[in-house]
């Protein structure tokens, strides 16, 4: 190799647990959709000789979540092969700032270009009037930022900068956001899916949200006019990811429901499952009013869907309008779960706990209300974040309000600024108690019957998703999400600032750390799997039925203590009432009208 050779080096940082280690897994959960589309891009860009017919294009990938980053090693590698580089921190959110600041500045000793992209930066150029002064910082010392989309050929010129040795300390097109139709398939080499859970990859068809949502950083960083992929750019997407041994994707879109596209892209993906027997399987996410399209859930899981993530957010509608999620009707909420769970699809929430109307009472209150009325299966509770980028993060800071400052902290799973009715410590004891609560061995059994007593139900999988989504949080203090299989940790990547330990005590304590956690896991899934087991053999499981489950008999159900125990609850009733009488008074009028 010579100096017509250049290497891209595409790096999707993790980020510090509390102790200062990354957070990394033998196996991790789901492969970045970043690092996927960066990587699906840059192959275009390769082909295509992008940097000229005589410079060849090397392309590296690292997913940091199970796969370990060395600078030195990776500057070593490079000055041994020989040629020209740019490091690309891909991806980064606010809570992986700090780390991927950590990793800019060990390759920037090492003599490489390197650059940092991702909500993060997107986000702060979005909506703030100065970059932060962190930010500042290290643009002085020489790394670069890229805020917006990579998509247009734009990552062709920050490659052709980079190989001149002309990168700007600034790529700024968040104004100008590209569309998505006929752009390069989002695709990681299959050596990464070995690391996750398998034959897992994750890829967008859309991007951009309608709606207003204050605590939300997707309307300000990828806009709030959707951009699609077309039914031919998902058919590619498919079969380059089945070719290779993939066959279980995370359609990453905020909100499908809301892809004017949705029934054409379903038709073709029932298309490969019916016709061409492809074995895919999908996870979606959608808003609370996606039952109201007419065929959607029904063609959603004939195209594969069977599992299905819904922004549930809050059942308390005083907090929901807070928030500005005027769209989220918690008159809907029992209707659309229980059309979902009569196709068959697993249903995960998000709830958000710290909204301004909250008391630590009203949370766990509203947790049994969840449990007892509402048949989801899995609930992820969220502390409210302002992250950068989001309005409350903006207003938060326009007024001199507290935020912690160390942004590896803003994972959601932190409390990182303070409440105006709950104590710190109420507002923690909350969130902890709420996971506790809801993933109790007696309403993993609840849930277990639920889906025992349905065709469609899957008791085993419901098993397996709840005791990952418990253990998680519980041993290993992680949001499910970013969780894995068989924590790892070294010694020598501990955060920089923090001290580093003596190898005695810090592998002692590893090795104390690895045989706990994996006893707790042994003892917590052979207890609940005998629930499961007395579940399954239970001869009248089919008989089984709760409020959750019982059949909608079409009144507004104003009994529900869901409706009952706010007061934005009784007036929702109260308008839909009054809408529906307008509305019969509408076709009464319509009816006289027309001659007979």
């Amino acid at each position: 190799m010579s100096a017509r050779d250049f290497h891209l080096v595409m790096i999707k940082p993790t980020h510090y647990d509390d102790d200062g280690y990354p957070i990394q897994w033998l196996r991790s959960a789901i492969p970045s959709n970043t690092l996927a589309s960066l990587n699906g891009l840059a192959e275009a860009a390769r082909d295509r000789h992008a940097l000229g017919e005589e410079v060849r294009i090397h392309l590296h990938t690292f997913d940091e979540t199970n796969k370990r980053v060395r600078p030195a090693h990776i500057a070593a590698q490079i000055r041994k092969q020989g040629g020209r580089a740019l490091i690309a921190l891909v991806g980064v959110q606010s809570n992986q700032f700090p780390r991927a600041t950590d990793l800019a500045r060990k390759f920037m000793a090492e003599g490489l270009p390197t650059a940092i992209g991702g909500f993060h930066v997107s986000g702060c150029i979005s909506m703030l009037d100065e970059m932060p002064a962190d930010m500042v910082g290290l643009q002085q010392e020489g790394v670069s930022y890229f805020a917006g989309e990579a998509e247009d050929r734009r990552l062709d010129m920050v490659l052709r900068d980079a190989f001149n040795g002309t990168l700007k300390p600034l790529y700024d097109f968040m104004a100008d956001l590209p569309s998505l139709g006929g752009e390069p398939t989002p695709i990681l080499p299959s050596r990464h899916i070995q690391f996750t859970a398998g034959s897992h990859s994750s890829f967008d068809l859309g991007r951009g949200c309608p709606f207003q949502c204050s605590f939300c950083t997707i309307i300000n960083v990828q806009g709030r006019k959707s951009r699609f992929r077309s039914a031919d750019d998902l058919e590619r997407i498919i079969r380059e990811n089945h070719a290779q041994g993939i066959n279980r994707f995370f359609i990453t879109d905020d909100n499908f429901a809301r892809n004017r596209e949705w029934d054409s892209l379903f038709d073709r993906l029932i298309l490969l499952r019916e016709k061409e027997k492809f074995d895919i399987k999908f996870i979606i996410q959608v808003d609370t009013l996606c039952h109201r399209i007419d065929g959607f859930i029904e063609k959603a899981t004939r195209a594969g869907v069977n599992r299905v993530f819904i922004g549930l957010e809050n059942i308390n509608p005083d907090n929901l309008l807070a928030a500005k999620k005027r769209q989220n009707k918690i008159t809907e909420y029992r209707e659309m779960l229980q059309k979902w769970r009569a196709h068959g699809a697993t249903t995960y929430a998000g709830y958000i706990i710290g909204f301004p109307g909250d008391t630590k009472e009203a949370v766990l209150r509203d947790v049994e209300i969840i449990k007892k009325e509402l048949p989801l299966d899995l609930l992820e509770f969220f502390y409210l974040t302002p992250l950068p980028g989001s309005e409350d993060h903006k207003v938060l800071l326009s007024k001199g309000t507290w935020m912690d400052p160390d942004l590896n902290k803003y994972d959601l799973n932190h409390r990182v600024t303070h409440h105006p009715k709950m104590s710190d410590a109420e507002w923690e004891e909350a969130y902890r108690e709420a996971w506790q609560n809801y993933y109790s061995d007696a309403h993993i059994e609840t849930v277990l019957r639920r889906a025992a007593a349905h065709g469609k139900g899957r008791p085993g999988n419901k098993l397996f998703l709840m005791m990952w989504f418990k253990l998680m949080v519980e041993c290993e203090g992680v949001h499910p999400l970013e969780g894995g299989y068989f924590r790892l940790k070294v010694r020598s990547d501990r955060r920089v600032g923090l001290p580093g330990e003596h190898p005695v005590p810090f592998y002692a304590r590893y090795l104390a750390e690895i045989v706990s956690k994996h006893w707790a896991y042994l003892s917590a899934v052979w207890r609940v799997y005998r629930i499961y087991r007395r579940v399954k053999a239970s001869p009248d499981r089919r008989n089984y039925t709760d409020l959750a489950i019982a059949p909608m008999d079409g009144t507004l159900e104003e009994d529900l203590a869901m409706i009952r125990e706010t007061r934005g609850g009784t007036e929702a009733v109260a308008r839909q009432v009054r809408d529906a009488a307008l509305r019969k008074a509408g076709k009464d009028r319509a009816r006289a009208a027309t001659p007979s």
